[in-house]
């Protein structure tokens, strides 16, 4: 009786472990993401034949002197070599920077991802006033998506061969093939211009109204949803009837179990095992910005930020959206990773 106490103490010692050595890595990964980011949009434009002087020139604008151009070019550091531009980013980011673009320096509080080429506005600020919105969607649709998802994949296993299984995956195989921005403007024009169910979609702060927060955002988490909630249920269908015809189902069912205990406990929860590493990489993708989305009911999220600064050619915008979308996924990689022992019995850390 003895020996337990010290498998638990062993047991939580080497998840602490394991926690500790992701988050390592994870760091480790956050770096060589920035660092292969820097190099692309500040190593890669010069092979194209820009000049560091055409770089600086955008920060200063068009009819730019040769003084002014000179002067951003000592402030920013871009005369300096790559590696201590690199560093100087990277600095910038944990402790923060200073930049002199007039007679008044100008603090750029940590995390630093510096300022916008055509707003001369910092990034960061930018970026957490479009997160909520971004994060609005993402949950939202992540929760219709998974439960109408999950739920119509196990019925069609279940019911496999039925009028229900046939129309379900017919559904879901339109929602599987049909483009994202094709759907959002179906829905637009049906609901927003043909019925005017929703005339004017705007995006509402949760503690503002949690109504209208919901009100306004249930059409773009249906739209959203419609494609991802498609391929969990055929995945969901798939991994349910590979489950159900394994031993131990039917020996779960021989011990006299009720069929919704053998369905749920022993069936759906080890089919969800590949569904939980699919989630995490499409949630965190989403929290990177659900660019199309965006774009057809015009939210000023993460997408959209990211959207004006390729088309902008505004290199901070963009080097900030990515590193934050980097993060997103780290850790929603390193999430995916501890919850699976928690759902499938048979993955355990060693």
């Amino acid at each position: 009786m003895r020996a337990y106490p010290a498998r638990t103490t062993r047991h939580r010692t080497a998840v602490a472990a394991y926690i500790i050595r992701r988050v390592f890595a994870a760091v480790l990964l956050l770096l060589v993401v920035s660092a292969v980011t820097f190099a692309i949009f500040f190593l890669v434009p010069r092979l194209g034949g820009q000049t560091v002087d055409s770089l600086a020139a955008q920060y200063v604008g068009k009819g730019a002197d040769p003084d002014a151009i000179a002067a951003i070019k000592k402030n920013l550091g871009l005369d300096q070599p790559v590696y201590l531009q690199y560093w100087h980013f990277v600095k910038g980011i944990v402790v923060g920077a200073e930049y002199n673009f007039g007679p008044n320096p100008s603090v750029c509080h940590a995390p630093c991802f510096g300022y916008s080429f055509k707003t001369h506005v910092e990034v960061w600020p930018e970026i957490l006033q479009r997160v909520p919105v971004t994060l609005s969607l993402a949950i939202g649709a992540a929760v219709i998506w998974v439960l109408s998802g999950v739920a119509i994949g196990v019925l069609s296993a279940l019911k496999r061969g039925s009028i229900f299984d046939r129309i379900a995956m017919g559904v879901a195989l339109a929602g599987v093939s049909l483009p994202m921005f094709f759907t959002g403007m179906v829905s637009m024009a049906l609901f927003a211009f043909h019925w005017t169910i929703w005339e004017e979609l705007t995006f509402v702060p949760f503690t503002e109204n949690p109504g209208e927060w919901a009100w306004n955002l249930i059409l773009p988490w249906c739209t959203l949803a419609f494609l991802y909630s498609a391929l969990y249920a055929r995945l969901t269908r798939a991994g349910m009837l590979e489950t159900m015809g394994e031993d131990y189902i039917r020996t779960a069912r021989a011990k006299g179990l009720r069929e919704r205990q053998v369905v749920v406990k022993h069936g759906l929860r080890a089919a969800l095992t590949p569904l939980v590493t699919i989630f995490g990489m499409d949630f965190a993708l989403l929290l990177g910005g659900a660019v199309i989305t965006e774009t057809v009911f015009s939210f000023q999220g993460m997408g959209q930020y990211a959207i004006q600064g390729v088309t902008r050619s505004d290199l901070p915008i963009v080097m900030g959206v990515t590193l934050v979308a980097a993060f997103f996924i780290v850790v929603c990689n390193l999430l995916v990773d501890l919850v699976y022992a928690a759902i499938d019995p048979r993955v355990r850390l060693s």
